[in-house]
């Protein structure tokens, strides 16, 4: 209570106390009640401002809603290399071209390239080896670096090349024995001049011979022996009328050649006469493969012995073991014979030309082996070869081969007798740690896609999808190089074999000898991995059966095919596109009825008949669509490359955030995909081979881009287009 009546005389106080006026009291008069003036200019002020404020905050967030719905879309890539491809798309495609009925035109019609996309990807690559071979550099006397740019800086001083004139080749005749259109001839034995000119000058005038890895045991070696390259273009069902103009020309050729190495005339015209008539008679003795495949006798394993027996005028044993050195070879060494009817023919010519016109065999020899050389001579040489190469496009209706600069012609022999130092070279220059890294990420997206995506296909039974799933994940993969060339510091190879000089032919000659060593050597020493087929710099990807390895080198992995700077959609598109197509080889054999039993034969061939009728809708410029089962493969390969990169480029957007775009290009990452991988095909129709297992370009583009409906989604075509069918097939 105490408490209480405190409280009661608080209140009395408080009452008594000055009042503060409120606006809800009875005492006051309504006037007395309104707030003064100013107050009421305040309550006004301070609504403006907070309904400004309001409007402000809708303002900004309106402002700040568009901004996030313009930028919740992919970024467009400000790096150069983005810009750069940004040019070459701009550069070959053709706008006004409607997508959805020749997105081949629509991304490749300007392309006024002599070459296409891959040659001049490779021409990219030759002029990187170009300045990494005139840079300036300071190497150890000896090196093997020393002496790839020395070789290099010899090839390109074309003064002392033609100042040495035709005096290093007459050297090259005389160590030879000469010949009777100069005058001088020493008779020398024939097996003696043959094995000279295939293990001192690399030149196999009747036959060739060289290394291959064992179909079955790729590690061990094999001597295969061929039937010799001709260097004229005849072919078994050409006219008549056809090659008597080629032997013409050729007849022309081999005259130039008399005249320029100081022979008489008339003796000139003699000798290039037979050696024609030699080359006509050993072309005539090959027989065609097909020929060979239906008698069952396409490759055939012989001995040495056996070889000689059926093909005496060669000393088979003599001439191959010194082309071979260091290899040890005995009568029983086997070899591996590709036409044995031909070598048996060739035999029986060289017999009877010894005993009747030795003379003349010996200068169809030399003269072959200036051809050889001609890389190595002065331009009256070159410019003869060039000639004739071109006059023979002519005659057998090919393009003519544009004029390529010195330059490039010394980068390729560098390239090919100094491959160890100048891969290493080229690997550190273009294809460092993030390249390789993205690379691999790439190729294990495809892979990845490729195990998922045989689960859909509806001709695979069970045990066949578990099959080819085991097999595509025993794949092994080599990026970029061989392990020896992607190690930190070059190849210290030494090539202590290779003495450069006087003379450019002599430097030459030398390189090619120690490459031919060099070759033997490295079939001879362990190597458990697998031995690579193409240069680091090659623009070629392969898969090798007897390895179950798959190979993209370096020289792929490069702008604009790729570039881990690159939007993902274009890495897909182009080589993740090219990925896909190598590891779609590992099932050529599913696709041939006959060869996947466990398959479903009815589904099977379904499908394979529904893409024959696909690719039949299309109108191909060279009016062949399959061209047998190879090509068959070729177009089925196509499609499945395209479905397996797509499908990886979508899981990849699944999981990473972030895709970009190219800038100022008004395509979506979908379709940069799409862009990226016709750009691969570009090129010109008269580029293609037509003997080529390849369909022609465009084909290879509108065959797989019509084959998925993601296509035609992005590209908006409508319904019943030419690249939007009514329905598909589902090979892959």
């Amino acid at each position: 209570q105490e408490g209480g009546d405190k409280s009661e005389d608080e209140l009395k106080s408080l009452s008594q106390a000055p009042a503060m006026e409120t606006l809800g009291s009875p005492e006051n008069s309504p006037e007395e009640r309104l707030p003064p003036e100013g107050s009421r200019l305040r309550a006004t002020a301070w609504r403006v401002l907070m309904n400004a404020l309001l409007f402000s905050l809708l303002l900004a967030s309106s402002v700040l809603l568009v901004y996030a719905f313009r930028n919740c879309g992919p970024g467009a890539c400000q790096r150069q290399v983005c810009w750069d491809l940004r040019a070459l798309y701009l550069a070959s495609g053709n706008s006004s071209v409607d997508p959805c009925t020749d997105f081949f035109s629509f991304v490749c019609g300007k392309t006024n390239r002599s070459s296409d996309s891959f040659q001049a990807l490779a021409e990219e690559n030759k002029s990187q080896l170009r300045r990494i071979l005139e840079a300036q550099g300071s190497w150890r006397p000896g090196s093997g670096e020393e002496k790839a740019f020395q070789f290099y800086s010899s090839c390109m001083d074309t003064h002392t090349i033609e100042a040495s004139g035709t005096g290093p080749l007459k050297q090259v005749i005389e160590e030879l024995g000469g010949w009777r259109i100069s005058g001088n001839w020493t008779s020398l034995d024939f097996n003696q001049t043959l094995r000279l000119l295939m293990s001192q000058y690399g030149h196999f005038p009747f036959f060739r011979a060289y290394l291959e890895p064992h179909e079955i045991t790729s590690h061990t070696p094999v001597i295969q022996i061929d039937p010799p390259e001709f260097d004229v273009p005849l072919q078994q069902e050409q006219e008549q009328k056809v090659d008597a103009q080629i032997f013409r020309e050729y007849l022309k050729y081999l005259n130039q050649l008399g005249n320029l190495l100081g022979g008489d005339p008339v003796k000139v015209q003699e000798h290039a006469s037979l050696s024609i008539s030699i080359t006509s008679r050993l072309f005539r003795f090959r027989r065609p493969l097909e020929k060979q495949q239906a008698q069952g006798k396409v490759d055939q394993m012989v001995t040495i012995d056996q070889l000689q027996e059926m093909a005496p005028a060669i000393d088979w044993l003599s001439c191959l073991q010194a082309t071979f050195t260091p290899m040890s070879l005995s009568p029983s060494q086997p070899l591996m014979v590709h036409d044995l009817e031909y070598l048996k023919n060739m035999s029986q010519l060289v017999e009877e030309l010894v005993l009747t016109h030795r003379d003349f065999l010996q200068s169809h020899m030399i003269l072959g082996l200036v051809g050889t050389l001609s890389p190595a001579l002065d331009s009256k040489f070159q410019n003869a070869r060039r000639e004739l190469r071109q006059k023979l496009r002519e005659l057998t209706e090919q393009p003519p081969m544009p004029a390529r600069p010195r330059w490039m012609k010394c980068v390729e022999e560098t390239g090919t007798f100094f491959e160890p130092t100048l891969a290493a070279l080229f690997v550190q220059e273009a294809f460092g740690p993030r390249t390789q890294s993205a690379a691999m990420k790439l190729f294990m997206a495809i892979k990845n896609a490729l195990i998922t995506h045989l689960r859909s296909l509806p001709w695979m039974n069970e045990e066949t999808r578990e099959k080819a799933q085991n097999k595509v994940t025993q794949l092994q993969v080599e990026m970029g190089a061989p392990e020896w060339a992607l190690k930190p510091e070059p190849t210290r190879q030494e090539y202590n074999d290779i003495q450069l000089g006087p003379s450019f032919l002599q430097s030459f000659l030398s390189c090619v000898r120690a490459l031919q060593a060099r070759t033997v050597q490295s079939f001879l020493q362990p190597f458990p991995n697998h031995r690579w087929k193409v240069s680091p710099w090659a623009v070629s990807a392969y898969y090798s059966v007897p390895d179950h390895v798959v190979v993209f080198p370096a020289g792929l992995l490069q702008p604009p095919f790729f570039h881990p700077g690159y939007p993902r959609a274009v890495n897909f598109g182009a080589v993740g596109s090219i990925m896909a197509r190598e590891l779609s080889q590992v099932f050529y054999e599913l696709l041939l009825p006959e060869d996947c039993p466990d398959c479903s034969p009815r589904a099977l061939q379904r499908e394979l008949l529904c893409l024959e009728h696909h690719y039949a809708s299309f109108q191909s410029p060279d009016r062949s669509f399959f061209n047998g089962s190879r090509r068959f493969l070729e177009n089925a390969a196509d499609v499945g490359a395209l479905t397996i990169a797509l499908q990886a480029y979508r899981e990849s957007l699944l999981r990473h955030y972030g895709e970009t775009i190219l800038p100022s290009l008004e395509l979506s990452p979908q379709q940069i995909f799409f862009q990226s991988y016709a750009q691969v095909m570009c090129s010109r129709p008269s580029s293609q081979d037509s003997n080529h297992t390849h369909s022609p370009a465009p084909l290879r583009v509108h065959g797989p881009v019509s084959s998925t409906s993601m296509f035609a989604q992005h590209f908006s075509c409508p319904r019943g287009a030419l690249l939007n069918p009514a329905s598909r097939c589902q090979i892959w």
